[in-house]
C-alpha cells in the first residue's frame, strides 16, 4: 500500500497540472527547470534593435537605431516598418527610446526619444506621437523636450519607462568621452579643450539634464510639468527640475517596479581595466536602484561609491579623493551648484576582471542593462505566464555578456541573492525585454556586432510551462558530407520530453522525395549529389512538437588528414625529439600538393583551457581566439564592417609593411585613434602582450597567410623547448582544404591535438561529482566532500606513463585514492596507500605505479574511505604529475 501511494504522488506531481486545481501556482516558491521556458523566434535579421514594446493583443512595436519604427504582428508573423524617423546616427546617437502612452488603448500616443538630422543647434528630443491603424503619424508629432548635446562621441542614453501613476522617466548619458581621461574619470578643466572632456559639466552638474534619468508628467497638450518629489524643487537656483536623479555615466537601459515605484537602471561603466593610486578606480558597471532622488556618484564616484582623484590635467597632480558624503564640483565648466548631495552606492557592481562581491557576474566585457521586476498577479491567468516563485525579482541581463539574471531584494530593499536565469539558453546581446499581458517575457536581441545589422539579432519570446512541456529534437547524422552514393546513419539520441508520462513519436523527411520514415534511428541512402535538408519532427502525446534539422552535402568527399605523432599526444616532456609526419588523401583530388597542406605547431603561453581544439573540419586560429575572448569582436568583424574598420581592411592597409605588427601592438594595448575615422580604440594593457602578438599575426595573415607563421616540414623530428611556463602548451595541427566536386563547395579535412605540461591541477578536471572547487592560501584545489566523490580527465594518453604523483592532503579523512578507466567503477590502474595526515602539515606528494596502458582513456581519481567526511573534515587534492 505504501508504494503504491508513493507512486501515485510521483505520477500526482508529473501530471500536477490536472491534479492541482486551475489557480494554485506549483511553482510559487519552488525553482521551475529551465526545461519548462521555451525561447521562441519572431523575428529575426534586425539592425540594431533598441527597445520594444508589447501590445496587449500580442503585437510588438520595436525601433530601430538607423530611424525605423516596425511591428511585429502575432496573428499574421509579419514584421513591417510602420513609420521612419530622419535621424543623426553618428557615434551612439539615432532612434533611442520607445514607450506607449498608459492609456495606449484610449489616445493611441508613443513616445520616442532621438536625435533629429539637420536641426540646428544639436538636441537629443523626446516627442509623443500618435499611432493609429498601425501607422506612425508624423505630422502629430508633440515636441516635449530638447536636450542640447555636443555631436563628438560618447554616451546618449535614451531609455523610456512610465511608472504606475503615469511619470514619464527618461535616461540620459553624459555625453563626454571617456578617452581624453585614460578611461578614468574625465574631469579635464583645461581651457580650449573639446567641449565634452569633462562630465563635470553634464553627470556633475546641477542645471544640466545629461547624464541623468529625469521624470516629468506629460501633459495633454504635449507639454509636461514637473512631478513632486524631484531632486530639486522648481525654482532651486541653478538647478533643473526634471532631475529625478543625476551623477550617471551611461544609465542605457531603465525599468520601474509597478507596485512601489522603485527605479532600476543598468550603469555602463568607465574602461580602465586597473586600479591607479593616483586616479582611483578601475572601470565597473553597476545596476542601480533609486527608491527616492538622489545623486548616483559619476564623475567622482563608482561602484560602491569606490572614489576618484581630483585629478589636474595641466600639472598631472593628483590632489585629493573625493569624499562621498560631501562630494562638490568646483569646475569652471559648472553651472550648476558647487555643492553636490551626497553620493549613493551602487546595488551591483562589477568590473572586467572577477568581482570579489559577485563572482557570479563572470568575467570580460561588461554593458550592465536593467529589465523588469516580476509579480504573477499582473498578468493574466494564461497557459504561458512565468510561476510566482520570479515574484518580486528584478531581472537584469548584460549585453556584452549575453547572460541574465534575477536579483532578489530583502524587505528593505537591500541586495539579497542572485541567479542566472536559463543559463543554457543563448542570449546574443539582449538589449531590451518586457512581459506580456500574457505574462510570457519579450526579449529584443541586438545580434554579434555593434553598429551592425547582424544575422543574429532578433525578437524573442519566452513562454513557461506549467504542465506539459514542448519537447525537445536533437539530430545527428555519421557524417554530413561524402561522395554519392552517401549512405548516412541518422540519430535522435538526445531528443527528449520532460514529462515522465510522456512518450514520444519520430519521423524523418530527407530532403530528396523519398517517403517519411517513423524509426528514431533511420539509416538512408543518397543517391545523387546535392544539397539535402533533413528534418526530425518530435511530437508528445498531446501534439506539442518540435523540430531539428541538419544538411546532407553529397558529392564531395571530404580530405582525410592525419597526423602521425610518434610520442604522447596529451603531454610534453621538455627536451623530447618526437618524430612526425603528416598524411594527407582526397579522394576526388588525386595528388596533392604539399604546399596546399598547412601544418603548424604553436606554443601558447596561458592557461590551459584558452584555447579548446575545434572538430575534423575546423583549424582553430590562436590569435582569433584571443580576439574573441577579449570580446574585440563587438566593433570589429572580419568581413562586416561595423563600428571599428574591419580586419580584412586593418590586414590590407598594412600588408608588406615590416613594422606593422609593432605598430599594430602598441595601438592595440594602449589605444588611439584617428586613423580609421574620429572614434578613439581604448586601450587593452591588461592583455598579455604574447596574445596581442597573437591576435596581430591573425589579422596580418588574412591578406598575407603565409605571415607569423614558421613553415615546418611535413615529416621530420620536432623538439620540445624546455620552458618555465607551466601553464603553457602546444596546439598541433595540419589542414588541407580540397578543390570542391560535383558541384559541392571545398571541404576541410583537420587532425589537431594538444600537448599540455604533464603537471596538471587537480581543478582543471573536465568532470567532477561530489567534489568542490577551494580557493585557500593561494591554492586552487579540489575538495573531496562524500566517500565515492571523484574527479575525471577526458580523453588521456597514457602512453608511455608508468606513475603519478598526487599532491595531497587529506585532513582529517583516512583514504585511498583510485585511478580508474572509463566510469568510477572501471578498470583500476593503481591506487595510493592508505593516506591520512599524521603527523604531517599541508600537501605532501604521493607516488602511484600505474599498469601499463597505451590507449587513450577518460581518467577518474576516485576517493574511498570510512572516514565522516563533513564541510569541515575534507579529503584535499592540489596537482597531478604524469611520469614517465
Amino acid at each position: 500500500m505504501k508504494n503504491r501511494l508513493s507512486l501515485a504522488l510521483i505520477v500526482c506531481w508529473g501530471m500536477i497540472w490536472s491534479c492541482t486545481p486551475k489557480d494554485v501556482d506549483p511553482f510559487a516558491t519552488i525553482k521551475p527547470d529551465e526545461s519548462r521556458f521555451t525561447k521562441i523566434s519572431l523575428v529575426e535579421k534586425l539592425n540594431e534593435p533598441m527597445e520594444l514594446e508589447v501590445m496587449d493583443n500580442g503585437d510588438v512595436l520595436f525601433i530601430e537605431r538607423a530611424g525605423k519604427l516596425k511591428l511585429y504582428e502575432a496573428a499574421t508573423g509579419e514584421t513591417t516598418v510602420v513609420g521612419e524617423l530622419n535621424v543623426y546616427l553618428e557615434h551612439e546617437d539615432g532612434l533611442l527610446g520607445l514607450a506607449k502612452d498608459p492609456n495606449f488603448n484610449q489616445n493611441h500616443w508613443i513616445y520616442l526619444y532621438y536625435a533629429p538630422l539637420d536641426y540646428s543647434p544639436d538636441v537629443n528630443r523626446l516627442s509623443r506621437f500618435e499611432f493609429k491603424e498601425n501607422r506612425l503619424d508624423l505630422a502629430s508629432e508633440k515636441v516635449i523636450l530638447e536636450i542640447p548635446v555636443f555631436r563628438g562621441c560618447c554616451h546618449s542614453g535614451g531609455s523610456i519607462e512610465f511608472d504606475a501613476n503615469g511619470l514619464l522617466y527618461l535616461s540620459t548619458g553624459d555625453d563626454t568621452t571617456p578617452f581624453e581621461s585614460d578611461n578614468y574619470n574625465p574631469i579635464d578643466e583645461r581651457q580650449d579643450r573639446p567641449a565634452n572632456v569633462d562630465a563635470q559639466k553634464t553627470s556633475g552638474n546641477t542645471n544640466d539634464l545629461r547624464g541623468a534619468i529625469i521624470r516629468i508628467k506629460p501633459e495633454p497638450d504635449g507639454t509636461y510639468s514637473i512631478p513632486e518629489g524631484n531632486l530639486f524643487p522648481p525654482g532651486t537656483p541653478n538647478t533643473r527640475p526634471e532631475i529625478y536623479v543625476m551623477g550617471n555615466r551611461n544609465p542605457y537601459r531603465i525599468s520601474l517596479d509597478q507596485h512601489n515605484g522603485n527605479l532600476f537602471w543598468g550603469e555602463v561603466g568607465p574602461d580602465a581595466s586597473v586600479d591607479s593610486a593616483r586616479r582611483g578606480p578601475k572601470g565597473h558597471d553597476e545596476i542601480n536602484l533609486a527608491r527616492k532622488p538622489g545623486f548616483y556618484g559619476w564623475p567622482y564616484f563608482v561602484g560602491n561609491n569606490k572614489p576618484y582623484w581630483k585629478y589636474d590635467f595641466a600639472t598631472q597632480e593628483s590632489l585629493f579623493e573625493f569624499d562621498p558624503a560631501a562630494p562638490i564640483n568646483t569646475s569652471p565648466n559648472n553651472t550648476g551648484l558647487e555643492q553636490l548631495p551626497p553620493a549613493q552606492p551602487a546595488l551591483i557592481w562589477y568590473p572586467y576582471d572577477e568581482s570579489v562581491e559577485f563572482p557570479m557576474l563572470e568575467t570580460g566585457g561588461r554593458n550592465a542593462m536593467a529589465g523588469p521586476v516580476y509579480y504573477r498577479e499582473d498578468y493574466d491567468k494564461s497557459d504561458v505566464r512565468f510561476p510566482g516563485y520570479y515574484n518580486g525579482k528584478l531581472f537584469i541581463f548584460d549585453w556584452m555578456r549575453n547572460w541574465v539574471f534575477t536579483v532578489n531584494l530583502t524587505e528593505n530593499f537591500e541586495y539579497d541573492t542572485m541567479e542566472r536565469f536559463m543559463p543554457s539558453t543563448q542570449f546574443v546581446k539582449p538589449i531590451d525585454m518586457q512581459f506580456a499581458k500574457d505574462g510570457s517575457l519579450y526579449v529584443l536581441e541586438y545580434g554579434t556586432y555593434w553598429r551592425a545589422q547582424n544575422d543574429d539579432s532578433g525578437l524573442y519570446k519566452i513562454e513557461f510551462a506549467p504542465g506539459n512541456r514542448q519537447p525537445v529534437a536533437k539530430a545527428s547524422a555519421s557524417q554530413r558530407t561524402g561522395a554519392a552514393p552517401l549512405s548516412v546513419r541518422f540519430s535522435s539520441e538526445g531528443s527528449i520530453d520532460f514529462d515522465p508520462q510522456d512518450s514520444l513519436t519520430y519521423s524523418w523527411d530527407f530532403g530528396d522525395g523519398c517517403s517519411e520514415v517513423f524509426d528514431p534511428n533511420p539509416s538512408h541512402t543518397f543517391d545523387s549529389p546535392g544539397s539535402y535538408q533533413v528534418v526530425l519532427t518530435v511530437k508528445d502525446l498531446e501534439g506539442k512538437q518540435a523540430n531539428a534539422s541538419l544538411e546532407i552535402q553529397v558529392g564531395n568527399e571530404r580530405p582525410e588528414v592525419s597526423i602521425q605523432w610518434n610520442g604522447n599526444r596529451s603531454f610534453y616532456f621538455e627536451n623530447d625529439e618526437v618524430p612526425y609526419s603528416v598524411q594527407v588523401s582526397d579522394k576526388e583530388d588525386g595528388s596533392i600538393d604539399s604546399d596546399q597542406i598547412d601544418f603548424t605547431i604553436d606554443f601558447i603561453a596561458g592557461g590551459y583551457d584558452l584555447i579548446q581544439a575545434g572538430h575534423q573540419e575546423e583549424q582553430v586560429s590562436v590569435g582569433e581566439n584571443f580576439i574573441t575572448q577579449a570580446g574585440c569582436k563587438a566593433c570589429h568583424a572580419i568581413e562586416n564592417e561595423s563600428v571599428g574598420p574591419t580586419y580584412r581592411d586593418v590586414s590590407s592597409k598594412y600588408k608588406g609593411q615590416g613594422e606593422a605588427k609593432a605598430y599594430l601592438i602598441d595601438k592595440i594595448r594602449n589605444g588611439g585613434g584617428g586613423v580609421w575615422g574620429e572614434r578613439i580604440m581604448p586601450g587593452h594593457t591588461h592583455l598579455p602582450e604574447d596574445q596581442v602578438s597573437q591576435m596581430v599575426d591573425f589579422i596580418l595573415g588574412l591578406e598575407d597567410p603565409d605571415f607569423g607563421k614558421e613553415k615546418l616540414p611535413l615529416s621530420g623530428t620536432f623538439k620540445i623547448d624546455p620552458t618555465e611556463n607551466s601553464e603553457g602548451y602546444y596546439l598541433i595541427q595540419a589542414n588541407y582544404t580540397d578543390q570542391g566536386a560535383n558541384g559541392m563547395d571545398p571541404l576541410r579535412g583537420n587532425d589537431q591535438f594538444v600537448l599540455r605540461n604533464p603537471m596538471i591541477k587537480a581543478f582543471t578536471a573536465d568532470r567532477f561529482e561530489n567534489t568542490a572547487k577551494a580557493n585557500a592560501n593561494g591554492l586552487n584545489f579540489i575538495r573531496y566532500t562524500e566517500k565515492d566523490s571523484w574527479i575525471a580527465f577526458d580523453q588521456i594518453d597514457l602512453t608511455g606513463i608508468k606513475q603519478l604523483q598526487l599532491w595531497v592532503n587529506p585532513a582529517g579523512i583516512k583514504g585511498v585514492l583510485e585511478i580508474r578507466t572509463g566510469s568510477p567503477e572501471g578498470p583500476i590502474l593503481g591506487k595510493t596507500r592508505e593516506l591520512q595526515q599524521g603527523n604531517q602539515s599541508g600537501y605532501f606528494p604521493v607516488t602511484v605505479n600505474l599498469q601499463e596502458s597505451n590507449e587513450i582513456q577518460d581518467l577518474y581519481f576516485v576517493l574511498r574511505t570510512d572516514s565522516g567526511i563533513s564541510i569541515w573534515n575534507t579529503f584535499n587534492l592540489d596537482r597531478i604529475l604524469f611520469k614517465r
